[in-house]
């Protein structure tokens, strides 16, 4: 189901992939939301900026997440992202104990959240989330299509 506070989120996460892409990154924002719908922590695609293969969007919107609560543990908290999270993104979510993924594009190369992979949601884990997928999907995937048109 998607809430209000999802919508909005995205709206962001959606502005943080443009400002990726402004800056040589593939285009992919992420925002983390307490219960409350409150934003506390976002943060978009750094890989070429800081060299960091773990770069991605999610974990760096986690880590600001996570130093803002002062706490790992973001259970009851949602992250908010403009494409399915890849393998790691899925794990570190789930290291997170992020009750809730809401993302606009399908991977249907990469990722983990049901399209390639259902990493989030494998009843062998010890930890699942929520997953609400295609919410602004096609905002999500033109400026990924946009940001590749023009590279190629």
């Amino acid at each position: 189901m998607i809430e209000p506070a999802d919508d909005a989120a995205m709206r962001r996460a959606l502005a943080l992939a443009a400002e990726a892409a402004a800056h040589g990154e593939i285009p992919v924002g992420a925002v983390v939301t307490d219960a409350s719908g409150a934003v506390i922590g976002e943060g978009r695609n750094l890989r070429e900026v800081t060299h960091d293969p773990t770069a991605h969007a999610e974990v760096v919107a986690l880590r600001a997440a996570a130093a803002s609560t002062g706490s790992w543990n973001l259970s009851g908290c949602s992250l908010v992202v403009t494409l399915e999270p890849c393998l790691m993104c899925a794990g570190a979510l789930l290291q997170a104990r992020v009750s809730r993924l809401v993302f606009g594009a399908w991977d249907d190369k990469a990722g983990a959240s049901g399209s390639m992979y259902d990493v989030v949601r494998d009843r062998r884990l010890p930890h699942r989330a929520e997953v609400v997928g295609g919410v602004r999907e096609d905002e999500s995937s033109a400026v990924l299509r946009g940001f590749f048109t023009e590279r190629r």
